[in-house]
């Protein structure tokens, strides 16, 4: 089977990929600072304005006050960038398989008044017991600077390592406000990211300001894993054959080495990218 194998990803000189990833192990999660400059910050309130005030959470796990903006990563080139950036790229190519795939990509709004989100693990619907390593890898952006006061993420270091055992005592009652005594609020600038392990417990914080904070996350899972969002279904193909090599990975339009998991009736899934391309179903139906 021939075509593209997965894009190249090496971070750029002068990045401290051994501190995050040794603070990744450790505490589960790592924060980079800027990530995104000013101009990436307004570029990102530039492109993500005509989606604003179009969904609000419809349970309190999405949240009724705080507006989500799916399939983020289709939506403008400055989604993309984000999403395929090479210094993330190398972080999470210390966890993750290579050919590991965009599991989700949405904005997070969180408005004045929304309540704290219950404490949760991303890949929690992989169904294998804990302790083990994790299925994928979380970031959350800072658009808006993250404080205690409105919303930031909490999270609970070392929880990454936890088992069944830690997990049921977490959910049993009061064990919310005893896991919470270890937990820390995940203040960081506008422009930073955090960086954590899908192990990891975390939710998001009550916003008691003001004013709404904004925000983006952008999920990753192995490549033999199910994504959260189907982006075959969610991104036009028209739409994946102009975007980076890189992007086309993340968004399963590649094989999984050195296997040929994902292959296409034998074919690089690559090749479905090009404009007259036909189904190898419809191509090879017998006439008539």
């Amino acid at each position: 089977m021939d075509g593209a194998g997965p894009a190249t990803r090496q971070l750029p000189a002068g990045s401290d990929a051994a501190g995050h990833v040794e603070r990744l192990r450790r505490d589960g999660y790592t924060i980079v600072e800027d990530y995104l400059d000013a101009g990436g910050l307004a570029d990102f309130r530039a492109a993500l304005a005509p989606f604003l005030e179009t969904h609000r959470g419809r349970n309190p796990f999405e949240g009724h006050a705080t507006e989500r903006v799916y399939t983020l990563a289709a939506r403008g080139k400055i989604f993309e960038d984000i999403a395929s950036d090479p210094r993330l790229m190398a972080l999470l190519g210390a966890f993750l398989r290579p050919g590991y795939l965009l599991s989700a990509s949405h904005a997070i709004c969180i408005h004045p008044g929304e309540a704290a989100q219950s404490l949760h693990f991303d890949d929690s619907f992989y169904p294998i017991p804990r302790p083990r390593p994790a299925i994928s890898m979380s970031v959350i952006g800072a658009i808006d600077p993250f404080t205690a006061k409105n919303g930031a993420t909490v999270l609970i270091p070392g929880s990454h390592e936890w088992g069944e055992k830690e997990l049921a005592a977490m959910r049993a009652p009061g064990g919310r406000e005893r896991a919470m005594k270890s937990a820390v609020s995940l203040t960081m600038p506008a422009g930073a990211i955090g960086l954590f392990q899908g192990t990891l417990v975390h939710g998001a914080g009550a916003n008691r300001g003001d004013a709404p904070r904004l925000a983006f996350t952008n999920q990753y899972c192995e490549p033999w894993a199910r994504t959260q969002e189907n982006f075959f279904l969610g991104v036009p193909r028209e739409q994946v054959a102009a975007m980076s090599a890189e992007m086309q990975t993340l968004l399963g339009y590649d094989i999984m080495p050195p296997t040929f998991m994902g292959q296409v009736t034998a074919s690089h899934p690559r090749k479905s990218l090009a404009p007259d391309w036909i189904p190898p179903i419809l191509r090879q139906a017998p006439p008539g």
